[in-house]
């Protein structure tokens, strides 16, 4: 395995390598684009990289499903750390060509919803058509295929471009997450400000199943920041469940939660423990009452002491 090697969503010039680079580690590491992410991943199953970073979830579009799904399936893959990154999108251009003279444009598809209503107000007319990434997308705008691209300011150098205009975005704070991803390893050390994901799912369709799940989350008081459901291919109305939880795989809450999960749940699928970006300790909510380490151990102890006799 390549130690050194870092894969992500190419080409040069994606939001993902933006994204990358905010990380220390990236300055010694070997950036590699890959053309999708389930290459940039299967990169990391084969050795040929120690980790890949992809985006996992947009506040506007919610959770990239290719991402969800392929994390869902193949040989397990485990997240180490999230990166969250504001998005505005650029207009990019050749140079020399006005807004008047742009028919099509294009873009990664999770960019449409981004700059719907900006498209429908300054080119109500212009043909939409997607691409791979945003960078992609800004290539063959070089390559006179359409005639702008929507993707981040920084990519108009790479491919010789122009930003036309920049700062666009439907949405004020929008923003996406993305995972760092590698092989599977012991997690890291909790720091009080954690999120734990993991893909679930149902043993049998009957009323009441999706409940049951999400009980063994409230009941222990762990709070869920996400939850999406996904095909699994085994037929109309077959899903599995992918979740980001609150809390760290080692805090008892969770760790309780999850194997109550096990008990019920013929897979659980468990992808990581890691910090939350932008999220220190004192952000985090106080836990409810009940739901502390200390105030579990207190509980362990006292059921041991009446199965002792010792009240």
């Amino acid at each position: 395995m390549s130690a050194t090697r870092y894969t992500y969503l190419g080409p040069e010039g994606t939001f993902t390598e933006a994204a990358l680079r905010t990380l220390p580690e990236a300055a010694t590491r070997e950036l590699v684009p890959m053309v999708s992410v389930p290459a940039a991943l299967d990169a990391v199953r084969n050795g040929e990289a120690a980790a890949a970073l992809v985006p996992i979830e947009n506040s506007v579009e919610g959770g990239v499903t290719t991402t969800l799904d392929q994390l869902a399936t193949g040989e397990p893959l485990m997240i180490y750390r999230e990166v969250v990154l504001p998005i505005a999108f650029a207009l990019l251009v050749r140079p020399g060509t006005a807004l008047s003279d742009i028919k099509t444009v294009t873009g990664h598809p999770v960019a449409q919803p981004q700059v719907r209503n900006w498209l429908a107000a300054n080119l109500p007319d212009a043909l939409w058509e997607s691409s791979a990434s945003n960078a992609d997308g800004a290539r063959l705008v070089r390559e006179g295929k359409y005639d702008a691209a929507f993707a981040g300011e920084f990519a108009a150098a790479t491919y010789g471009l122009e930003a036309l205009v920049t700062d666009i975005h439907d949405a004020q704070k929008a923003a996406t997450r993305f995972v760092l991803v590698g092989r599977p390893a012991r997690p890291a050390a909790p720091t009080g400000a954690d999120r734990t994901s993991v893909v679930i799912w149902l043993g049998d369709d009957h009323p009441g199943a999706l409940l049951e799940l999400l009980q063994e989350f409230a009941v222990r008081g762990v709070n869920l920041v996400r939850l999406e459901s996904r095909p699994t291919g085994e037929g109309i109305g077959t899903y599995c469940f992918s979740v980001d939880a609150e809390g760290h795989i080692t805090d008892r809450r969770v760790g309780e939660a999850l194997m109550g999960l096990k008990r019920i749940c013929p897979q659980v699928r468990f992808l990581g423990s890691y910090p939350r970006a932008g999220v220190s300790r004192g952000d985090v909510r106080p836990l409810r009452p009940g739901t502390s380490d200390s105030e579990f151990l207190e509980a362990s102890d006292w059921l041991t002491r009446c199965q002792d006799g010792r009240f």
